[in-house]
């Protein structure tokens, strides 16, 4: 063969494995975004809301597992912001998780892309802004992600689905609530709950089988879900497949996400979708409409009741969400193939929450420690080396007696470490935790104070895995998790409020390596600020 035809076969094979290697890599979903204020009349009243290309919710991100999101977000407020995409892993890619312990936030009037994959995952997740209190104003949506058609789900596919993002809201806006919680002033309960951004009933029209996806994204309010005259069967909780219970009505706490299969198959006419408040006085209430196809009959009274103040009966509910052992999730190997009842557990961190005043004012805590953002990003510090910044050391690992102080609060683990985590509530109001960068296993609810005997009553075999759990009234839960994903991770308060005053704390998750297999670098589009200066 002469030296010009092996080149051109050369070549030809090259071009032939960039193709295959582009056709095997996964799809790109590109979306641009601007945030703006603008107004919209909510509860009879025009109210300045944050909108998403001019919508309010903003649009739903709609993806198949693995999956590769970029989102092009230009922010043409008037202060600095940042969007968090709530339950996604972010595996290798903290840098993408939008909250101000791993981004600086992204300046008015300046855009910021967003670039990440929907890496091994499936489910019912949304997102929201992180920044100060702008959640109460909007800027949240639903983000969905389906299986890939060669993984089966575990149950019939439903005709089609409906997002339905149930929200408290209140009339004041998001910049008077933030003066009042600066001058130390507790919020009131809010003034009602929304369906999709709407006070007035929506509508869902079908008629065979139908897949309703349900996130509470409001800020402070658990939330009562159920459909006048039929049952929920619950199919899937924030990216796990559940045992398929059917329950009349469902809890659903701040910050979580689950998936029911509805059956119209009842008589044709309309019928109210109910959400209501939990362990609130007034409760409150907001309806839409599931109309059957054909139908020309309004729903009608009474509303299906529903528990309001019962604590025990949401923990007993709580308790009979399991893990579907034998389902496959975005892997085609069964979920109960991770056998997390029979790790050893390398630490165990117990996490009380208080509110207390500091400096005259009211803050929330978590051991002690009151957490305020630094002006660097702790991740930025801690991948440059920025000292100053967080110390390892600030803060205990199990509860204190002493008055709280403020500082950032950075606790230490190694990549791969198993930890248990309990949540110790002793605060007569309920509670709601996330994790960012994984999802954890819910062991255990239970009363009063945890100790090390409450060990026996854990779940060790179908705990539901979930980023998102409740702790109820004077009582605590309990979760295990793997820490498999290396960065700066955020377990907050998902009740935004006390998040906002200081009921957070960052998980740094680490080894001595610097791998793209474990944790990618700052992308080159990364914004720097406070000490943080770049390259």
């Amino acid at each position: 063969m002469r030296p010009a035809s092996i080149l051109y076969f050369c070549a030809g094979i090259l071009a032939l494995l960039s193709e295959t290697r582009v056709r095997a890599e996964d799809p790109y979903r590109y979306y641009t975004w601007t945030v703006t204020y603008g107004t919209r009349t909510v509860l009879d009243k025009p109210q300045t809301v944050i909108l998403i290309n001019g919508q309010f919710p903003g649009p739903n991100i709609e993806c198949v597992t693995n999956d590769n999101i970029i989102v092009n977000v230009t922010n043409k407020l008037n202060e600095p912001f940042l969007i968090t995409w709530n339950g996604i892993k972010q595996r290798r890619t903290v840098w993408q998780d939008g909250v101000l312990g791993t981004n600086c936030p992204i300046p008015p009037g300046t855009s910021w892309t967003y670039k990440f994959q929907a890496k091994d995952q499936i489910g019912t997740y949304n997102y929201f802004p992180s920044t100060t209190m702008h959640r109460a104003a909007g800027g949240f949506g639903g983000f969905n992600i389906a299986s890939r058609s060669v993984i089966a789900i575990p149950y019939p596919i439903p005709v089609a689905e409906f997002t339905l993002l149930v929200s408290d809201w209140y009339k004041a806006g998001h910049q008077a609530l933030e003066k009042d919680l600066d001058q130390g002033k507790t919020l009131p309960v809010p003034d009602a709950l929304l369906i999709n951004g709407l006070s007035k009933p929506a509508s869902f029209t079908g008629e065979k089988a139908y897949k309703f996806r349900i996130s509470n994204v409001g800020i402070s309010t658990s939330i009562n879900f159920r459909i006048q005259g039929h049952t929920l069967t619950l199919v899937e909780v924030e990216g796990a497949h559940t045992i398929q219970e059917k329950y009349e009505s469902l809890d659903v706490h701040v910050g979580q996400s689950v998936a029911v299969l509805v059956t119209l198959q009842s008589a044709v006419k309309d019928y109210y979708i109910v959400a209501s408040s939990r362990f609130t006085k007034p409760i409150l209430t907001t309806t839409a409409i599931l109309r059957y196809a054909g139908s020309d009959t309004p729903p009608s009274l009474p509303l299906p009741i529903a528990p309001t103040y019962h604590v025990h009966w949401s923990m007993k509910q709580a308790r009979t969400i399991r893990l579907n052992l034998t389902a496959n999730a975005a892997r085609p190997n069964p979920q109960g193939s991770f056998h997390y009842g029979t790790i050893k557990v390398d630490k165990t961190f117990v996490f009380a929450n208080t509110a207390e005043k500091i400096n005259g004012k009211l803050r929330c805590a978590v051991n002690g420690r009151s957490y305020v953002d630094p002006s660097t990003p702790l991740k930025l510090a801690d991948w440059y080396n920025i000292p100053g910044v967080f110390s390892l050391d600030s803060m205990k690992t199990t509860p204190v007696n002493t008055p709280a102080v403020v500082g950032a609060s950075v606790v230490g683990t190694v990549l791969h470490d198993f930890v248990e985590i309990v949540f110790q509530n002793n605060e007569n109001t309920i509670q709601s935790w996330h994790l960012s960068g994984t999802s954890f296993y819910v062991v255990g609810y239970g009363d009063n104070v945890w100790n090390s005997t409450m060990r026996k009553r854990y779940n060790l075999l179908d705990a539901v895995s979930r980023h998102t759990v409740q702790v109820y009234p004077t009582a605590w839960t309990a979760i295990f998790v793997s820490l498999d994903n290396k960065g700066m991770w955020n377990l907050r308060s998902a009740i935004w409020p006390r998040r906002y005053l200081g009921q957070q704390l960052y998980i740094r998750v680490w080894n001595d390596e610097r791998s793209l297999f474990t944790e990618s670098a700052p992308p080159p589009n990364a914004l720097f600020c406070g000490l943080a200066k770049g390259p």
